[in-house]
Parts: C-alpha cells; sequence; structure tokens
C-alpha cells in the first residue's frame, strides 16, 4: 500500500494539510500520477548529489511520458494536456537546478509521513485532556459552520421577503392608481364604495409599513450575527492559524491548511455582498414610494455604512502571507534570506469571489513605513530587485484559490557613502526586517485597500551567518506574535526552558523522524541553566546565553554547537539517529552511571561538547562491576565521517597496544543490544571480486588497495589477558591477517603460549 493512498483514507482535517504541500513547483496531479514510482526513489541522496538529483530529474520526465502515452491510449484529451503543462513546468523550473527539484520532493514526502503520523496518534488517543481538546476544537468548528449556515440561510430569507415587498408594494401602487382614475371617471363611483376602496387601501399600507419594518429588522438581525461571527473568524480563528504558521516556521507541527477558513470567509463575504444589492433594492422601493415615517429612509444609511464596514474588515484581514518568505535552497530555514539568492512568497485572499479573479495586483515592498530606518543606528536598507507586482488569480494554484506567489525576488544592499560600521546596538543577525504586500479592490462604489506582511525576517550576506539568522528567527516567532515588532532584539525576553526545550526538539524533529526525550533536554537544560538547576521548566534563559556567550569553558555558544550537531546529523548520522542508536546528549557523569553495572564491552554514543562542527563519541565499560574502567575514543567529525561510514568505524573499531593482538572492546550498544543487530544492516557491504571473463572490470593499477579502520593505542595492561582473546573466529582471524603479517602472528602466538 502506498503512502499516497494511505494519505487518501485519512479525514478531511489532514488532508487539507496535504493540499498545503504541493503548489504549482511541484503539482499534486504528478503526486498522484507517478505515487509509487516517487516513493521509491532516493530523493533525499539526490537532494545532496547533482548528478544523482539529475539521473532523477530525466527518469521522472521519462516516467511522465509513460504517462501520457497511457492517456493517448485512452484518448484522454484533457489530462495529455495537463501531463504536458507539468512536464513543461518541470523544465522550466528544475532544468538547470534539479537539485532543489529533489528538495522539494523530499520535503514534501517527509511531511506527508509527519501527517500520516499525526492521524494515527489521532486515532489512538485514548479518553483524557487531549482527546477532549481535539473534541472541542470539533464542537467550535462545528458551531462555526452552523453560525456560517445561519447567515447564508438569513440572507435567502431576506432575499425572499424583499420579493414579498415588491409585489405587495406594486399591488398597493397598482390598487392606489386604479382608485384614481375610477375617481375621475365620468360616471364615478358611489361614495360607499370609495370609501371601501380607501379602507382596503389603508389596510394594504400597514400591511406595507410592517412588512418594511420586519425586512429592516431582519437585516439589522443579519448584521449583528454576522459581526458576532466575522469577529470570531478574524480575531480567533484567524489568529490562531497565524499563530500556529509561526510554530511551523520554526519546525513545530505543520500548519492547517487555510482551505476550511477561506470557505467560512467567502460565505460571509457572499453573504454581505448580497446585503449591499438588498439594499439598493430597499432603496428602489423607496424611490418609488416613501412616506413619513419611512423605516427604509430612517436605517438605510446606517445598514449601508455597516454593512460596507463589515465588507471592508473582512475583505482586508483576508489577505494573507500563506507561505512566508523562504529561499527554495534551504525550506527548513523560512525568514532567512541571503541577498543575492531567490526567495518565494506566496499570498492568498480568503475571499474567493469570481469577480475578484485577476482583478488585485499585488506589489510587494520592503521594510515600508518601518521606523527603525531612522531610529536604530547602522540598520541596513535594501532594494527588491525581480518583478516586484503580481496579478492574484485562481488559475496558478492548485486547489484553486485566489492567490499570488512571488518566485524571482532578490534582496541587494543599498551601500550608502563611507564603510559601514559596527557601532549599532544591533548585529546584522537581530536586524529584523519585513515584507509589506498591497493591493486595491476597486468595485462600483467600493474602493478598499488592501496590505499585509510577512512575519519578521533576516537579512544575511554570507551562508556562515544562517545559523545565528535563524536563531534569532527561533527566538522571535517564539515569544511575540507582534510581526511590526522589529526593534525586538533592543531588548529580547528572556525564554522559559519548557518553551524552549520544546523548539530545541522541533529543530531535530523537523528533519529527522525523532525529537529529543526528556533525559536528552534535562541535560541541556543543565548545560543552560546550570547543574543545580535540574533542568527546570520555569528556569529563564537570556538570548545571549543562548546565542551569543561562550558556552561554559568552551569558546563557542550554546546554539552554534547544536547546529553542529544538526548538520552532523543531517549529513552523516541520519539512519543511526531515527533508529535511536545514538544517547547523543548525556553527561559524562550520567554516562558512566549508566554503563557502571552493565556487561563489559557495553558502549554507547554521545556528542562531544567541546566541538563546534559538530562531533561524535563513543564510551564503553571494561573491567568487573566493582572496578568498572570506562574508556571514551576522540570524537569523531564530519572530516573523519565523510572518508568512513559510522558504523562502519563502529565495527572494525580496534585497540592495540605493544605485540598484542588489536581487538574491538565495542560488543553491546547500551544496554544491551549485540552490536551487529544494532548496526548491521548499515556496514557497508565489501566489493564482490570481479570474475575472470568479466569484460567489463576495469585492468588493475598496480596498488593493492586498503581500507581506513580506526585504531586507538593503549597500554598492555588496558588489553584484555590473551586467553580471552582466542580461539579468533574466522571473520577476526582474517581482520588480523590483514592488518599484520604470519612472521608477527607467530611470534605474538608462541609468547602468549610461552608464558
Amino acid at each position: 500500500m502506498t503512502q499516497w493512498y494511505q494519505l487518501q483514507q485519512l479525514d478531511s482535517k489532514f488532508l487539507e494539510q496535504v493540499h498545503q504541500l504541493y503548489d504549482d513547483s511541484f503539482p499534486m496531479e504528478i503526486r498522484q500520477y507517478l505515487a509509487q514510482w516517487l516513493e521509491n526513489q532516493d530523493w533525499e541522496h539526490a537532494a545532496n548529489n547533482v548528478s544523482f538529483a539529475t539521473v532523477l530529474f530525466h527518469d521522472l520526465l521519462s516516467q511522465l511520458d509513460d504517462q501520457f502515452s497511457r492517456f493517448l491510449i485512452e484518448n484522454n484529451f484533457l489530462l495529455q494536456h495537463n501531463i504536458r503543462k507539468s512536464k513543461r513546468n518541470l523544465q522550466d523550473n528544475f532544468q538547470e537546478d534539479p537539485i532543489h527539484m529533489a528538495m522539494i520532493i523530499y520535503n514534501c514526502l517527509k511531511e506527508e509521513r509527519k501527517i500520516l503520523n499525526s492521524a494515527q496518534l489521532s486515532n489512538q488517543m485514548e479518553v483524557g485532556g487531549i482527546q477532549n481538546t481535539v473534541v472541542g476544537m470539533l464542537d467550535k468548528q462545528k458551531e462555526l459552520d452552523a453560525k456560517v449556515k445561519a447567515i447564508k440561510n438569513s440572507v435567502i430569507d431576506v432575499e425572499q421577503d424583499i420579493k414579498t415587498l415588491e409585489d405587495m408594494q406594486d399591488e398597493y401602487d397598482f390598487k392606489c392608481k386604479t382608485l384614481q382614475n375610477r375617481e375621475h371617471e365620468s360616471n364615478g363611483m358611489s361614495q360607499e364604495e370609495y370609501k371601501k376602496e380607501q379602507m382596503n387601501l389603508k389596510k394594504m399600507f400597514l400591511s406595507l409599513d410592517l412588512k418594511r419594518k420586519e425586512v429592516v429588522n431582519k437585516i439589522v438581525q443579519l448584521l449583528n450575527t454576522t459581526e458576532h461571527t466575522q469577529s470570531a473568524l478574524i480575531n480567533e480563528e484567524l489568529v490562531e492559524w497565524k499563530h500556529r504558521q509561526q510554530t511551523a516556521c520554526i519546525g513545530g507541527p505543520p500548519n492547517a491548511c487555510l482551505d476550511q477558513l477561506q470557505n467560512w470567509f467567502t460565505i460571509v463575504a457572499e453573504s454581505l455582498q448580497q446585503v449591499r444589492q438588498q439594499l439598493k433594492k430597499l432603496e428602489e422601493l423607496e424611490q418609488k414610494f416613501t412616506y413619513d415615517p419611512d423605516p427604509i429612509t430612517k436605517n438605510k444609511q446606517v445598514l449601508q455604512d455597516r454593512t460596507y464596514s463589515l465588507f471592508k474588515q473582512l475583505i482586508q484581514s483576508s489577505f494573507v502571507v500563506e507561505r512566508q518568505p523562504c529561499m527554495p535552497t534551504h525550506p527548513q530555514r523560512p525568514l532567512v534570506l541571503k541577498t543575492g539568492v531567490q526567495f518565494t512568497v506566496k499570498l492568498r485572499l480568503l475571499v474567493k469571489l469570481q469577480e475578484l479573479n485577476y482583478n488585485l495586483k499585488v506589489k510587494v515592498l520592503f521594510d515600508k513605513d518601518v521606523s527603525e530606518k531612522n531610529s536604530v543606528k547602522g540598520f541596513r536598507k535594501f532594494n527588491i530587485l525581480g518583478t516586484n507586482t503580481k496579478v492574484m488569480n485562481m488559475e496558478e494554484s492548485t486547489n484553486g484559490s485566489l492567490a499570488a506567489e512571488f518566485r524571482h525576488l532578490q534582496l541587494k544592499e543599498q551601500k550608502n557613502a563611507g564603510c559601514r560600521t559596527n557601532e549599532g546596538p544591533l548585529i546584522v543577525t537581530e536586524e529584523l526586517h519585513s515584507l509589506s504586500f498591497e493591493t486595491q479592490l476597486c468595485q462600483p462604489g467600493l474602493v478598499i485597500d488592501l496590505e499585509t506582511t510577512s512575519l519578521p525576517i533576516v537579512v544575511i550576506s554570507n551562508v556562515s551567518q544562517l545559523p545565528s539568522g535563524w536563531a534569532s528567527i527561533l527566538w522571535f516567532n517564539m515569544l511575540s506574535t507582534d510581526p511590526k515588532n522589529l526593534s525586538f532584539f533592543l531588548n529580547p525576553p528572556y525564554a522559559k526552558w519548557s518553551k524552549l526545550s520544546e523548539v530545541l526538539s522541533w529543530q531535530f524533529s523537523s528533519v529527522t523522524k525523532r525529537g529529543l526525550n526528556a533525559d536528552q533536554l534535562s541535560m541541556l537544560g543543565e548545560k543552560l541553566l546550570g547543574p543545580t538547576s535540574g533542568g527546570s521548566h520555569d528556569g529563564l534563559i537570556p538570548w545571549t546565553r543562548f546565542c551569543k556567550e561562550n558556552i561554559n569553558d568552551k569558546n563557542f555558544p550554546f546554539w552554534l554547537w547544536i547546529e553542529g550537531i544538526l548538520e552532523l546529523i543531517k549529513k552523516h548520522l541520519l539512519c543511526l539517529w531515527n533508529d535511536g542508536c545514538i544517547m547523543g546528549f548525556i553527561s559524562k557523569e550520567k554516562e558512566r552511571a549508566l554503563l557502571k553495572d552493565q556487561s563489559p564491552g557495553t558502549f554507547l554514543l554521545r556528542f562531544s561538547e567541546s566541538s563546534r562542527e559538530g562531533a561524535i563519541t563513543f564510551t564503553w565499560v571494561e573491567g568487573s562491576q566493582n572496578e568498572p574502567q570506562f574508556h571514551s575514543v576522540e570524537p569523531y567529525t564530519k572530516k573523519e565521517l565523510s572518508a568512513v561510514t559510522f558504523p562502519d568505524i563502529i565495527r572494525n573499531y580496534k585497540v592495540m597496544a605493544a605485540e598484542n593482538i588489536p581487538e574491538n572492546p565495542l560488543r553491546f550498544l547500551y544496554p544491551d543490544i549485540p552490536k551487529d543487530n544494532a548496526f548491521g544492516k548499515y556496514y557497508s557491504r565489501p566489493k564482490e571480486a570481479p570474475e575472470p571473463m568479466d569484460l567489463d572490470c576495469p585492468k588493475g593499477n598496480g596498488y593493492i588497495k586498503t581500507e581506513l579502520i580506526s585504531v586507538s593505542e593503549v597500554h598492555p595492561s588496558r588489553l584484555q589477558s590473551p586467553e580471552n582473546l582466542l580461539p579468533m573466529s574466522p571473520e577476526e582471524f582474517d581482520e588480523v591477517s590483514r592488518m599484520v603479517g604470519p612472521a608477527e602472528i607467530d611470534t605474538v602466538m608462541c609468547s602468549a603460549y610461552s608464558t
């Protein structure tokens, strides 16, 4: 069963999250057509290897050609057109940059797995607080659904009442004119008949007046209900979505799709547009016939103003940044932009009215009305390069939303006369900027200016500034909900460890399959708060402690240490981390406490605390439980791990002393997992020797092949006795034979048995 098929079986709330993953850069229809093939490819490897990415790119085009042939046989003209368009778009977007495509597909598949996991977790929830919260959210959605439908039904009801009112007024007008004509006729009518007709007209007038009052009152009640519901949509639902978007930007759970909000916003907007038309109709009826006191005359201006005000508020609030600014080269790090590098951003109008399609031209501006440009010394200024206007339409988005996506924007710093000084209160990565987006809705009798802003962004000029820039994005979005608070880092607030620990865990879970557990977070908490804190949830951590001050006695700050470890995991340790083989964050004291009661040869893996670029080591225990001895190997950095994989290092690691035979002291991964059971599936397989008749085999170059292994030289007393080393398995003997000659083996063996 494909992952794609499993996704399609989920509830609508999860399917909305799937919709959010796909856009014009990689349309959902390709995911649908090539589901099995896409899931069988190694997109993670392709995202880091341009040659492999190029191969997969051309394979993908071939798959689309095959799909086109199937549609050709089926004579399905529409699908033929769509598949050809998709292929052209892929060629236009990724022909020169196949790694970008691989990154997009890899991230989509990874986010799909997260959604599946969330759905499974939701299904497994027991009755309790979490389940009650979910039930409460669903009840709230049902309640809003009912309120929005009630507004729609009320508009229909008022529409019917106005038609009835119009019929009553036409009949009254006809009767009045008929009576006047008969009164002036030569034969005339009797006094009694005249009084009777006048009495009927008076009754009709009273009914007409009553109906007018009824219609006006219904519109007043309708607007009251609309205002209450609209307030819930704007001040609660939309605010919650924006907060979830902030959380998703810094690695938290993926944000829910906007389709449900769009549905509510659109129904309310359509209803208000209908009310505007209904008020115009009432005004027409008033012009044909009015009296004193006329409820239409008395209330029309108030109702028109209120309807306009509600519609204006709704349409302005519906203009949102659906996808925050992000460089395609760093999809996991939105809101950090590098000068000269293209970035994308997507706008959406939650009011999806057909008459607005292709009628809203959006312009993007940088740091509009930002007071910090003048108030903060050294504050940099930038120009936007690329096409800075875009027309919102429904055709470009796969889900048919009214949207505008800017794909080719760049920033360029304005160079002022003289050199930039570093005397300002903010360093480059603490400077917060913003992108603003403007458009104008113009309809007969209606002109509304729309504006929205992105979350604060950090602009860097060198990729080495990316980790510090990302730290600023984390800190802001963890502690602030005001996107216009660009002076945030002039006096950054403290963070509670309970909140920061969650965000730190997201940094791991967003790029791997595992976040940080309670023990790992406890060690990190002690590192930030001090060993006596015990990682207290209420502990307060200043910004400088997190990102600027050197941690303990090291010459680098806490965050850059974490960042180095994240990079090491992503590039060299991903599978081991996902499998839970790496304990990672553990103090030396806790490490010894865990190992001291274990069997000799038990080891665990932890990250080095002394390497800024990220390094991993292993510690094992030997000797008796009464006198255990602990040994740690010098940490391995990306340099060593680029040459030999970590599972192979563990497999082949040896310690040797003087004339003793080298031995591998690593036997069990903590607590008691045999080493080969834990790491066997990741060992490199030896290349088979070529057959004698293999004509394609490259000729030898005259050199004997070598293999890199890790060997630690120790004092002979550290090794076990020779009796415990023998007999060796055939595999171990082959390993020794490769390292030392027969003569040396004989010498060691003779000396061993002569003692």
